[in-house]
């Protein structure tokens, strides 16, 4: 879809989402709460605060991971194209683009030779989006409104699969799973800085003043603690078997991650540097998001199609959302803050 589609497309839904009709019986009326993306199925699906599915929306197959844009309005998913990242074949090469209000695919950005897009975020300074790929193995940035790659970096290593980008947007930190480093791109030079962590690196996540990056280690139980402005980990936080995504409540205190292999969440105190309390899914999350206010963290359990929604502070499970069957929910993105 060319740029100007995307635009008038756009222009068009949050037309026809003004002029809904206040009686319900139009499905965009009601508020989504939360977006899964429904991996195995192809979807993203969108749900309200007690669960209910009230809409579903095609993307590319098997989409990995997403990220809403900072005004909340629309959501970029990427589009990988294989169900795991252990697996052969091309894949896709596409970020689809979701009206949050309509929720409707609104665009589709086209990536050329950058092929099966994993790990997505966007940076606030440039108002583009980075994104990792492994075909081949790199980091792209993307112009959203340009609809199109605009550079990409040779991250040094196999298997990249998370990004993170620092809050002044000079720097990015992809994940080489394979290679056992985090690489740092300095992002105005290209400069790239190869950090070794712990086994299969994977999900980081930024401490609320970014003088660290909190990454996990699937493969060392344990999280590695860099220091984004000497490029070195600092220190690490031993945890249960398995932890592939991490967040962060806002106060600084407390990291909240999935633990595949012990088949649950974690939760580690920053300042003991220890796990601090686990709790058990039955079931192996591949995903841990949170509200932005940090009451709430999402687990999304692929192989039992269920999302389990967690109270951070209780540290106990407050309900469970089913998916439809064979949806495989990995990540659910908070629309509303609690």
């Amino acid at each position: 879809m060319s740029v100007c589609a995307v635009r008038s497309a756009l222009f068009f839904g949050i037309f026809a989402g003004a002029m809904l009709s206040s009686s319900g019986e139009s499905l965009a009326a009601e508020h989504p709460w939360i977006a899964v993306v429904e991996k195995a199925a192809g979807a993203v699906g969108f749900y309200t605060r007690d669960g209910r599915r009230i809409a579903g929306v095609k993307v590319g197959a098997f989409p990995h991971e997403a990220v809403l844009s900072p005004d909340g309005r629309l959501l970029y998913v990427s589009d990988n194209g294989v169900l795991w990242m252990t697996e052969d074949g091309g894949g896709g090469n596409t970020i689809s683009i979701i009206d949050v209000q309509t929720m409707k695919r609104v665009g589709v950005i086209d990536l050329g030779r950058f092929r099966r897009p994993h790990g997505i975020t966007f940076d606030r300074i440039s108002g583009h989006l980075f994104a990792t790929t492994e075909r081949p193995y790199g980091l792209i940035e993307i112009d959203p409104v340009a609809g199109k790659v605009v550079r990409d970096f040779d991250i040094r290593g196999r298997a990249p699969h998370m990004v993170m980008v620092t809050p002044r947007g000079d720097w990015a930190f992809a994940s080489n799973v394979d290679s056992d480093a985090v690489a740092a791109v300095e992002l105005k030079t290209g400069k790239v800085t190869l950090i070794p962590t712990g086994a299969r690196p994977q999900g980081g996540v930024f401490s609320p003043d970014a003088s660290r990056l909190y990454v996990v280690n699937t493969g060392a139980a344990q999280i590695s603690i860099i220091d984004p402005r000497r490029l070195q980990v600092v220190g690490t936080i031993p945890v249960g078997k398995g932890p592939g995504r991490i967040a962060i409540t806002p106060d600084g205190k407390t990291l909240v991650y999935n633990l595949q292999v012990d088949l649950g969440v974690g939760f580690a105190d920053i300042a003991s540097r220890k796990q601090v309390a686990a709790l058990n899914l039955g079931g192996r999350p591949l995903s841990l998001t949170m509200t932005p206010d940090g009451k709430l963290a999402f687990a999304g359990v692929q192989d039992q199609d269920k999302v389990f929604v967690i109270s951070v502070p209780e540290r106990k499970v407050l309900r469970v959302i089913e998916t439809p069957k064979g949806a495989g929910p990995d990540p659910a993105i908070p629309l509303i803050s609690e």
